[in-house]
């Protein structure tokens, strides 16, 4: 199969142009003004955005929560994504305390071998680190092409490892050219905010978010860059919400500490007093959770700062009958909301519409970035000779509206309902196939590869 995309304005994290861009087998390979190759199916778009498939590294598909599942898995989840743009996702394997990473990796390998519509690949959640475990962590690196290993600063008895761990998991990744990312919240205090609250009866959606206050977050990130630091691990902090938190990133910058960073749209967008819609609330409950208007600011300025480099979702759906788990308790909330497929959409019309980010930041936080960072590029996250044909053809203009009643994942409601959005993605291009045209996704379950992943291509 050949593709010929004619008259394209081609924006990459560096560049902006207009040309023919041509598409043969799943490879990019020619890029020129008025290119004379005949194709099996040419496209003219005029007028419209071609930029490199969205990369969204922070998803949770199918993934086991506090006695459920998230409600897409990786068909509904990787198609939906494909919708909006998206053409790669990078979920999270959980290790269970006490057991193994090789355990974990073919659980999670059962649960998207053969499924995926977009191409993926993990993230290795160390929850349980000692001498055979750190054995593990060379091999995902070495033999298995999975060189990020997340880290929980929270979640304590579940998820959470200490900092002696942290420090001596780092000396290992370090050592064999991987990184370490962290969910950089302080669990202590945390837990002990949820029980106060509790014990005081409070128990709405609402002491979800006041029971993690920004300290918390800020003071979990600022020990991170310190572990990082002493280490010498290159680190990367996911879902940053606030202020505070950047502000110790900016602080370890000082000192010459690169720490890289990813914020998700809804930080950027959305804000704490949607909880105070008595349990309609739930459907933001998310952790960390939605921060203040200032905390918007200062993650848009981080993000035109070069402060923090990539732009996520952390996709973790649950349908409102699960949302009902938490009716009486808002611990027992299931933390996450949906947002895979209008993380672009909502990038470009809240973000390069509204004069907050230039088109080639947006394709920089979106995709490019992503793609260096976690051992992808030059194969995705760009436009050039010889990369990956994951192709966007996005209409800058097309106006449309977010709701439940047109959205593709697997949930029955929509955190942005009735958002009226400027910009629109119009045809995907995964790997040389049409996967998304009018709206409807051509390509099937399995179409989707594993991505084996290399040393990160930024340099710290």
């Amino acid at each position: 199969m050949s593709i010929l995309i004619k008259n394209g304005r081609i924006v990459t994290a560096e560049s902006d142009y207009v040309a023919d861009l041509y598409i043969e087998g799943d490879q990019i390979a020619a890029i020129g003004k008025d290119l004379a190759q005949s194709a099996d199916r040419t496209i003219d778009a005029s007028d419209k955005l071609v930029i490199p498939g969205g990369i969204d590294p922070h998803v949770h598909l199918d993934m086991p929560f506090m006695g459920t599942f998230s409600s897409d898995d990786y068909t509904t989840g990787t198609r939906a994504a494909m919708h909006g743009g998206t053409t790669m996702v990078i979920d999270f394997i959980l290790q269970t305390q006490g057991d193994t990473l090789h355990h974990a990796l073919k659980e999670w390998q059962g649960r998207s071998e053969g499924k995926a519509i977009g191409d993926y690949s993990y993230h290795m959640a160390v929850t349980d680190f000692n001498d055979n475990v750190a054995k593990e962590v060379v091999q995902m690196i070495e033999e298995e092409g999975i060189t990020s290993f997340k880290t929980f600063m929270a979640y304590k008895g579940a998820l959470m490892i200490d900092d002696g761990q942290m420090v001596q998991l780092m000396k290992v990744v370090k050592e064999n050219g991987g990184l370490v990312t962290v969910h950089a919240t302080n669990g202590d205090m945390i837990d002990s905010l949820i029980a106060k609250n509790k014990a005081l009866g409070n128990r709405a959606p609402i002491y979800h978010y006041l029971s993690q206050p920004e300290v918390t977050e800020a003071e979990a990130s600022g020990r991170f860059a310190d572990m990082l630091n002493y280490t010498g691990c290159p680190g990367y902090i996911v879902h940053m919400t606030c202020e505070g938190a950047l502000n110790a990133v900016r602080k370890a910058s000082i000192r010459n500490q690169r720490v890289l960073v990813e914020t998700c749209t809804q930080y950027l967008v959305l804000d704490a007093s949607l909880y105070e819609q008595d349990f309609e609330g739930a459907k933001w409950v998310m952790s960390p959770p939605l921060r203040e208007k200032k905390d918007q600011v200062a993650l848009w300025s981080g993000i035109n700062q070069g402060l923090i480099q990539v732009v996520g979702t952390d996709h973790c759906p649950f349908k409102w009958e699960q949302k009902l788990m938490g009716k009486d308790d808002f611990s027992k909330i299931p933390n996450g909301h949906p947002a895979i497929e209008h993380r672009m959409e909502l990038l470009y019309s809240e973000g390069v519409n509204k004069g907050k980010i230039s088109l080639n930041k947006f394709v920089e936080v979106s995709s490019t970035n992503a793609a260096k960072i976690f051992g992808m590029f030059p194969k995705k996250g760009t436009i050039a000779i010889g990369a990956d044909a994951d192709i966007v053809i996005f209409d800058p203009n097309k106006k449309h509206t977010i709701s439940v009643d047109t959205h593709h994942m697997n949930v029955d409601y929509s955190a942005y309902e009735g958002w009226q959005l400027t910009g629109k993605t119009d045809t995907v291009i995964m790997r040389g196939k049409v996967g998304i045209e009018n709206d409807e996704c051509l390509l099937e379950p399995g179409y989707g590869q594993f991505v084996k992943r290399g040393k990160t291509s930024l340099i710290f």
